[in-house]
């Protein structure tokens, strides 16, 4: 199984309450990346705000960038 490194480019302010929800879930904070895993659920929360992120997959080897 993969992984996602998510960075939120946008900020959530003023969208409506369940996308503001879905990004504090994922654990995201403006222009902070995190590590998630690659599975359906997840997906599912990328695909609600992705406008407001960018993802990018990451390789066993690779370390988190800042």
């Amino acid at each position: 199984m993969g992984k996602l490194q998510v960075r939120q480019v946008k900020s959530g302010l003023g969208a409506p309450r369940n996308i503001r929800a879905t990004l504090k879930a994922l654990g995201l904070r403006h222009q902070r990346s995190v590590i998630k895993p690659d599975n359906p659920a997840i997906r599912g929360m990328l695909f609600q705000v992705k406008h407001l992120v960018e993802v990018t997959p990451v390789s066993n080897d690779e370390k988190m960038r800042p």
